[in-house]
């Protein structure tokens, strides 16, 4: 029996959210746009049609993948960060909202030398910058696409994320200015007889303590890459290896920029100020009001 684009997307939101699924209105929307294969700007036209068996066969399995869990960034195949398109897949990190503080924040150092319009008196010529562990790309593209004046290197450790951040590369046109290297944190560019120094290094490293990840949601938990998740026991250890080490590659008043968990700002500012490497730390919110970004300037 046929089914009108509303009475479809309805009986799939029900669907959704009886399985608990967050934001199921929007998500079976997204699903069908997918489908049928058009923007989402479109969507409210689309409630004029009648959506014919075969079609709504195909839709209400999107739905019961959606349904079981699956993400709806993984199904469709990509997603948005920045205002910019990024292709995702099962085995790399999908880049949320809650990030963009960190990208927004590094814009404004990069752009306008100011943070929350105070003047950091930071201006470079130029910025060249180290995005570490950067999964999809999305931090290190979006930089690259919407800083002024700077060179952007990434490194992961994931040969598959290296892969699909190539890629979005290529899609958001900054393929010929960007680095993008296989390797652990540093190691791509450390060198024998000396190592790459940046203006700014940035990370969105993994920081969910070990015991944590069952807890999670079913589509965080099941289907996202482990590596890109889990912190250690405590959720630091990244942290820690990223301040045992930036000293060497960090510029004389070079910008260190990490997202943190909402409970972890004064244990990764604590673990900053043992190095004595830096003249001064700051905590920013994202804009929920939550704990995200610790900025801390070198000597």
């Amino acid at each position: 029996m046929s089914l009108s684009v509303k009475e479809l997307t309805t009986i799939g939101a029900k669907t959704l959210a009886e399985k608990g699924i967050m934001d199921a209105d929007r998500d079976s929307k997204t699903l069908y746009c997918y489908m049928i294969g058009i923007p989402e700007s479109k969507m409210i036209s689309e409630y004029k049609y009648t959506v014919q068996d075969i079609l709504c066969d195909k839709y209400f399995d999107l739905i019961d993948r959606r349904a079981a869990g699956e993400p709806v960034q993984y199904i469709v195949g990509n997603t948005a960060f920045m205002g910019l398109p990024f292709k995702v897949e099962p085995g790399v990190l999908i880049p949320r909202q809650d990030t963009e503080s960190l990208v927004e924040l590094a814009l404004s150092v990069i752009n306008y030398d100011l943070i929350h319009g105070k003047k950091l008196n930071l201006a470079r010529k130029s910025w060249d910058v180290l995005d570490i562990g950067t999964g999809s790309g999305a931090i290190g593209i979006s930089i690259a696409k919407l800083g002024q004046k700077c060179s952007v290197t990434m490194t992961d450790i994931s040969k598959q994320a290296l892969n699909i951040a190539k890629e979005n590369a290529r899609v958001n046109g900054v393929d010929k200015s960007v680095k993008i290297l296989e390797g652990d944190l540093f190691r791509p560019v450390s060198g024998r007889f000396g190592n790459k120094k940046f203006d700014m290094i940035i990370s969105n490293p993994p920081y969910i303590p070990t015991d944590d990840i069952g807890s999670l949601q079913v589509e965080i938990k099941d289907h996202e890459p482990l590596v890109a998740l889990d912190g250690g026991q405590d959720g630091l250890d990244t942290y820690r290896r990223i301040a045992n080490d930036v000293g060497n590659y960090l510029k004389k008043s070079g910008v260190l920029m990490l997202e943190i968990g909402d409970d972890q700002r004064d244990a990764v500012i604590g673990i900053l100020k043992e190095t004595k490497l830096f003249v001064e730390i700051q905590c920013f919110q994202d804009l929920a009001g939550r704990d995200r970004v610790i900025l801390a300037y070198m000597v």
